[in-house]
């Protein structure tokens, strides 16, 4: 297992003539990525540590495969990300190298460190050197969190994780080298570059980047041998609207139709798909989207397999290696298919911990290893779990009951008047907390009453999840991911 990228052990080895990785018209085979990035891994072998400027081009992968292969922990940069939080992740990791593209523009943050040029078009030639058959437990990659709850913490994913979780998704998903991946994630976090671009590499498959997301773009490429697609629920919610007719013309929806009706596998994740845009693309389709669930600090922890039976609105069973549990605030432990709790993880797939941070590492973790995810959901009886939010965030605690933001939300993008809607918790002093909807309106001009919708979601679900209070926003706040920031959700 020490060995994440067999196929890239030599430039004119079995594998060196099929193509690895393509970013519009740049395309580099086995053997390119292998000669190029076996010249780069010589220059910073002895490094210690390296950013990696993480645009999403051929270039950062040339520079994380490097970083593989030449043992040394590479941290991804988002190039969106602002001066001060950049400050804090180069203080905190204290890189001593960042590779960069020949084009790139780097802040003034970064000019302090060697910069180590990356050119996918002309890379040198050198002799074939076998990649550094590094301990599993050796740090490969420091991803930063989203810092919601404070500065961004640097998790420490080791190789054995690395390796665990997307050997787990090769069993659940048959995922082989004949596969081509297509899709337009950002490359400077999991989804996006370990499952999106790591993934196809250790499998030798190839993988076909958008490089900007479009309707057009997935079409073209999964109608053009691609095999897999993955994406942000935001992205499939717009492939939805291409579907039903809401978007583009005749040629572009029947296009769409037929490509992803020819998918093997359409796979969301880094938030809940709503149920509404599963069943749109199923009805146009005959495909069904499949979840996983995962986060930084754990990489993969379910999902549904190729297998297995598609039900919309969970992330299915535990993978392979993978031990779940649900708890209550008190820490104990709950079963059945009615409990709802916090879900904690265990497995090989775990971080080692978070980067200088022993005391935010050690509060993660239970006394008996298990990991604190801070999302709470469910288990049904054959062990499809269901989330239903974040324990912060998304479970909301109204007259007595536990609430999930998440049924609520569903429900919502169920009425033909909503576009986009989000579910909070505030604080109530008969109830304890109200539920509150912030609802973008399908027909800005006229949106439905506040009354109709929570009446919609009571007869839909049960009188105490009806929204107390609704509030009609232009469009509600979102990451580059496209997740909502709920924190941001407030009046005034």
């Amino acid at each position: 297992m020490t060995l994440l990228l067999p196929a890239l052990q030599s430039p004119t080895g079995p594998a060196a003539s099929r193509e690895a990785v393509r970013f519009g018209a740049l395309s580099l085979t086995y053997g390119e990525l292998a000669t190029a990035s076996t010249a780069l891994a010589a220059r910073i072998a002895d490094a210690g540590r390296v950013a990696v400027w993480a645009t999403p081009t051929a270039e950062t992968v040339i520079a994380v495969v490097a970083a593989l292969r030449a043992g040394v922990p590479a941290v991804p940069l988002n190039p969106r990300t602002g001066e001060a939080e950049l400050a804090h992740i180069l203080a905190d990791s204290e890189p001593t190298a960042v590779l960069a593209g020949p084009d790139d523009a780097l802040p003034p943050a970064l000019e302090k460190l060697r910069r180590v040029t990356v050119d996918a078009r002309a890379f040198e030639r050198t002799e074939d050197h076998p990649a550094v058959e590094a301990d599993p437990e050796a740090p490969a990659l420091i991803v930063y969190t989203s810092g919601t709850t404070g500065p961004p913490k640097g998790a420490v994913l080791p190789r054995r994780a690395i390796a665990a979780s997307l050997d787990a998704l090769e069993d659940a998903w048959g995922w082989t080298g004949d596969d081509v991946l297509v899709h337009a994630l950002p490359l400077f976090h999991v989804h996006g570059l370990i499952l999106g671009v790591l993934g196809p590499l250790r499998r030798g498959g190839a993988l076909r980047h958008l490089g900007k997301f479009s309707a057009e773009g997935v079409a073209r490429e999964l109608g053009s041998g691609g095999t897999m697609l993955f994406g942000v629920p935001t992205m499939y919610h717009r492939l939805a609207e291409v579907l039903d007719a809401q978007g583009g013309g005749d040629a572009e929806r029947g296009e769409l139709a037929k490509a992803l009706a020819g998918a093997r596998l359409l796979v969301s994740g880094s938030a809940a798909l709503p149920v509404h845009d599963h069943e749109r693309i199923a009805a146009a389709t005959g495909r069904r989207v499949i979840e996983r669930y995962g986060m930084t600090e754990t990489l993969m922890n379910t999902g549904i397999r190729a297998d297995g039976v598609p039900r919309s609105g969970t992330v299915g069973p535990p993978l392979a290696g993978v031990e779940l549990r649900l708890v209550e605030e008190d820490g104990t432990v709950l079963t059945g298919p009615e409990a709802i709790g916090e879900i904690q993880v265990r497995g090989p797939n775990l971080f080692t911990g978070y980067l200088n941070r022993p005391d935010a590492t050690a509060a993660a973790h239970t006394a008996d290893g298990w990991f604190r995810t801070g999302d709470v959901g469910t288990v049904d009886e054959d062990g499809y779990v269901t989330i239903v939010g974040r324990k912060a965030t998304d479970l909301i605690k109204s007259g007595g009951y536990k609430i999930g933001a998440g049924e609520i939300e569903n429900v919502l993008l169920g009425h033909p008047g909503v576009r986009e809607a989000a579910v909070t918790g505030e604080a109530d002093p008969d109830l304890g907390e109200r539920v509150v909807a912030w609802v973008v309106a399908a027909d800005p001009d006229s949106p439905p009453r506040a009354e109709e919708l929570a009446d919609h979601v009571a007869g839909q679900l049960a009188p105490h999840k009806r929204p107390r209070t609704v509030h009609f926003l232009d469009a509600l706040p979102r990451n580059d991911l496209g997740k909502i920031m709920k924190r941001s959700l407030h009046v005034g």
